[in-house]
């Protein structure tokens, strides 16, 4: 019986509406004799108890049932900042001490590295020449990262950041490193330095 009855609901909301729109047209039409009928406006409340407001809120109360809800996407991005900071000086002597060297050596050459260097193994930096970054590694050897030519070494006096990528490496024409200054410097080279003979 309940389920009769829903059947009927909107039915019964719309009846309200359509007994004011009939009612409306019979007061207005004419007689056929000719006369002309002046009837005062009904004042009778509609069927039900209902207005035709109330019926129209209700129809879109029964509309907007039928609408899906609206549907929000959320996306989140993140990402991992390195910071190289500048290693102690103390420790910087050590390093350079423990390369490689053989009698009488006292200046350094750049040997062939490769174009990538993990950034876990990368213990200190210090700013060299113009365009050179002295990295210092965790397992004692020193890399000279040349920057490109628009950029100044000294820029990276407190170190630099770099966005960490999926493979951990910091890489020859694709990484940037950002210094506390705002310079922002591609890595053009990265050399392996070892002590040579004068």
């Amino acid at each position: 019986m309940t389920s009769l009855a829903a059947h009927f609901y909107p039915l019964a909301l719309l009846l309200p509406a359509l007994v004011g729109s009939v009612g409306q047209r019979a007061s207005v039409e004419e007689p056929r004799g000719g006369a002309v009928a002046h009837a005062a406006p009904e004042q009778s409340s509609p069927a039900l108890g209902l207005r035709a407001d109330d019926s129209a809120a209700a129809l879109r109360v029964l509309e907007g049932a039928h609408s899906p809800p609206p549907q929000n996407q959320v996306r989140i991005d993140s990402r991992v900042i390195v910071r190289i900071s500048p290693s102690p000086e103390a420790q910087r002597e050590r390093m350079l001490a423990a390369l490689p060297r053989r009698q009488l050596r006292t200046a350094y050459d750049e040997v062939d590295h490769g174009e990538c260097v993990a950034i876990e193994q990368i213990a200190g930096v210090e700013p060299a020449a113009d365009d050179r970054l002295l990295l210092f590694l965790r397992d004692r050897r020193v890399l000279a990262a040349a920057l490109e030519r628009s950029c100044s070494a000294r820029a990276f006096y407190s170190g630099f950041y770099v966005e960490r990528n999926q493979d951990g490496q910091l890489c020859v024409a694709r990484d940037r490193l950002q210094s506390r200054s705002g310079a922002s410097c591609q890595v053009e080279e990265i050399h392996r330095l070892v002590a040579v003979r004068d």
